[in-house]
């Protein structure tokens, strides 16, 4: 009998956003599997973190519709979205701690605002402790942001996330700026995490080492919608060439610069 799919966890449907002139999505339409790391790739300003932030109501759509966990997210009120948001987590490109914290403190930060009431500190510390652990910075509570590299900075970000023991999380650009060795670190991180914890990943990347390391499926973005959907087999069998263009990193063709210059 062949293994049954996941169910879908988020699903977009012909979801439109535009900013003034410019047009970013025509007709998003996207299923994301609950426990599978999706990755979604694309050109630069394409609107992949636009994405995210939809799906977590940073930023409205203009049409379609957004269901996570069967909800439409696009009707919650600020009091819905305040739930919804304990089971989705965001880790931002630039990791964005706070330098006037501590390390420790910058891991909790998110469980003191969003479980005041309900955690004891004990509690807290020990959930701050066990996501260093996870990350592989145990016991560096005290240091301060601006004692780390860039990569550890990183991992600082990924612990806070980890600590909030969400059902979802989004990476966006998770791996921008990092050399190869601290890149391969987090993309492992990304892969163990999502296996030891069946948490749904998300992971906006252009680094097509990133996409191909991490992923159980791959989404590009092209042109206000989705050009192609499917496992790694198929993004590296595809003979769509704008994808292909995109994978194998062929530029555009231009006119030749010598001629151009000759003409100047």
């Amino acid at each position: 009998m062949p293994e049954e799919s996941p169910p879908v966890l988020v699903r977009f449907i012909n979801v439109r956003k535009r900013f003034g002139a410019k047009v970013i999505f025509t007709d998003l339409t996207l299923d994301i599997k609950r426990g599978e790391t999706l990755t979604v790739m694309g050109a630069s300003g394409i609107g992949k973190s636009v994405m995210l932030k939809m799906l977590i109501g940073l930023i409205p759509c203009d049409g379609g519709t957004i269901l996570f966990d069967g909800r439409d997210v696009t009707q919650l009120n600020d009091e819905q979205w305040t739930d919804m948001r304990r089971r989705i987590a965001y880790l931002f490109q630039g990791a964005a701690l706070f330098d006037s914290l501590t390390v420790g403190e910058n891991v909790a930060y998110g469980l003191r605002e969003q479980f005041w009431n309900k955690m004891k500190e004990d509690e807290i510390l020990g959930r701050v402790a066990q996501a260093l652990e996870l990350v592989g910075l145990p016991g560096i509570q005290d240091m301060r942001p601006s004692d780390l590299s860039g990569g550890m900075k990183k991992r600082v970000g990924l612990a806070r996330t980890l600590a909030l023991q969400p059902e979802v999380i989004l990476y966006d650009e998770p791996t921008t700026g990092l050399d190869p060795i601290n890149t391969a670190r987090i993309n492992h991180l990304i892969r163990a995490i999502q296996r030891a914890l069946r948490i749904t990943s998300v992971v906006v990347t252009h680094d097509m080492g990133t996409a191909f390391s991490v992923s159980d499926r791959l989404a590009m973005i092209g042109r206000g919608q989705i050009l192609l959907e499917g496992t790694k087999e198929q993004f590296r069998a595809t003979t769509n060439k704008t994808v292909r263009d995109f994978i194998e990193g062929h530029a555009p063709e231009t006119e030749d610069v010598a001629s151009l210059l000759s003409s100047s």
